[in-house]
């Protein structure tokens, strides 16, 4: 089976690109190999396998939540440059209606 020949050109256009003639000629090649490469692929007898989202076996790996002593708040807000009672003073960044 011969692989259809790639239009760089018509391709550089598709993803808005602009291309030298040195450059065109430079791709070419590079796209052609890597359609024969997939055709390569498409030959796999794939008979039997499961279809599957990702190559490796997902897996969980949060850690379960444990209860440990936190830092003092007092401590914590020891450094705030501005605050309000037990927070965080921060200055507004939004624009817009007020509420």
């Amino acid at each position: 089976m011969t692989s259809p020949k790639i239009d760089v050109a018509y391709v550089a256009e598709l993803a808005r690109l602009e291309l030298t003639e040195e450059e065109k000629a430079l791709f070419q090649p590079q796209m052609e190999s890597i359609v024969k490469y997939v055709e390569k692929i498409s030959s796999v007898d794939v008979e039997g396998v499961p279809p599957m989202m990702h190559g490796r076996e997902l897996v969980n790996s949060f850690r379960e939540d444990v209860v440990r002593p936190s830092m003092d708040r007092e401590k914590a807000l020891g450094n705030a440059p501005a605050r309000v009672g037990d927070e965080f003073l921060l200055p507004k960044i939004v624009e817009g209606a007020e509420s």
